[in-house]
Formats: structure tokens, C-alpha cells, sequence
């Protein structure tokens, strides 16, 4: 049985932080899914030639202001990948769930995560780091957490809106996914609900699995 954590969002940030979640169980993550080539490719072609949705990026930069954080040297994961495409450069493709992961976050301009759902131990907060909080990143580097946007479960920290862990990162043999849009409070719900609806789309069509879990935070 697929283990569906609960998810809250500290006081302490709820006023400039909402969270999309989406639980999805019963998916086939495979190294690449040719039938996302032509949509994804589509997308960044569309990206490239429309105007930056400044309102989302602004507001994703000043929710990293709000905690201290300079979003010119800790980028927000979606406005990495939005610069990336807007260089010209493709998206990168991992696997077929973080792909579709990281097309949504380009066409909607939110951060997202992304979490092998067993790997998550117990129920999800979102809060602030704490003093030496660190983990290892998905690219082996460590990522340090103090006074970060993290979400975080019984056994600690596990991610963020600009890099995530290695503990909860999605393979090829990942069946649960847990997908965490960070949506700054101003852009309101209805973008909320929209990127997580776009979300479950993608993840049902191109991994075959099903919503056990959808809500806002």
C-alpha cells in the first residue's frame, strides 16, 4: 500500500507560502518517454517566443526575499529552467516523472518538487531550516538549509524549491510520486489549482499512474 503523508505549512510561513500537492500511486517511471518529445519540444518553443510572465517571477523572487535569500545566487528552480530555455537550450531530461515535472514548472514559471513517495518517512512540513541543516543534494553536492524554504519529514529535510535530495529523488524504480508546487500566497489560488491540474494531467497520461492525493496547503 502506497503511504499518502499528510502536509502543512508552518506558521511561521503561511502567509507568503501555499502548496499544490499531488500524491500519484501505481506509476511507471521509465528513462525516457518519446511520446513527450514533440509536447515538451512544443513548449519550449512557446516559451521562447512569448513574454516572461514577470508577475510569477517576481513573486517567486520576492517569496525568496521574504526569508533573506537573494534569488540572483540561489535561483528558484523554475526560473533556472526558464532561463536554460530561453538560451536556447532544451530541458533536461532525467526520467519520464521528472520530466514532466520540469515541463510544468517552465510553462507555469513555479518551483516544483518531486519525491519517490517511499522514501518519505512520515507526514510533510513546510517550514524554515534550521541552524546546520543540510542534506545531500541530488547532484552530490551538499545543500545547506538554514533559514531556506525546506519540506521536511520524520527524518528531516528533503527538499526545497531550488534543489532537492538525494534520500527522496525519483528513479526508474519509483511506483509513489509526490509532487510540491511552491506557489507564492499573492498569485493567488486559481494558479495554484491550475498548475496542479496541468500536473495530474501529465503524470497520469505519461506514467500511468493514479491521484491518490490532491489538494492545496
Amino acid at each position: 500500500m502506497t503511504h499518502v503523508p499528510s502536509v502543512r505549512v508552518a506558521a511561521s510561513i503561511a502567509p507568503i507560502l501555499r502548496l499544490g500537492v499531488l500524491a500519484v500511486a501505481g506509476a511507471t517511471v521509465v528513462a525516457r518517454d518519446a511520446r513527450m518529445d514533440g509536447p515538451m519540444a512544443a513548449t519550449e518553443a512557446q516559451v521562447r517566443r512569448a513574454a516572461e510572465r514577470s508577475d510569477v517571477v517576481a513573486a517567486v523572487r520576492t517569496l525568496y526575499k521574504r526569508v533573506g535569500l537573494d534569488p540572483t545566487k540561489v535561483r528558484p528552480s523554475s526560473e533556472a529552467l526558464l532561463r536554460r530555455v530561453r538560451k536556447g537550450e532544451a530541458l533536461p531530461r532525467i526520467n519520464s516523472a521528472v520530466d514532466v515535472c520540469n515541463w510544468c514548472s517552465v510553462e507555469t514559471q513555479l518551483p516544483y518538487g518531486l519525491y519517490d513517495l517511499a522514501r518519505v518517512e512520515g507526514d510533510v512540513e513546510a517550514r524554515l531550516g534550521r541552524t546546520g541543516e543540510a542534506y545531500a543534494g541530488i547532484r552530490k553536492d551538499v545543500v545547506h538549509l538554514e533559514d531556506r524554504l525546506v519540506l521536511a519529514d520524520m527524518a528531516g529535510p528533503f527538499g526545497n524549491p531550488t534543489s532537492d535530495s538525494a534520500r527522496t529523488m525519483v528513479t526508474d524504480g519509483t511506483t509513489g510520486l509526490l509532487f510540491v508546487v511552491f506557489c507564492p500566497t499573492p498569485l493567488g489560488e486559481a494558479a495554484l489549482e491550475a498548475a496542479l491540474a496541468l500536473t495530474e494531467e501529465r503524470a497520469v497520461a505519461f506514467t500511468g499512474g493514479r491521484p491518490c492525493l490532491r489538494v492545496l496547503r
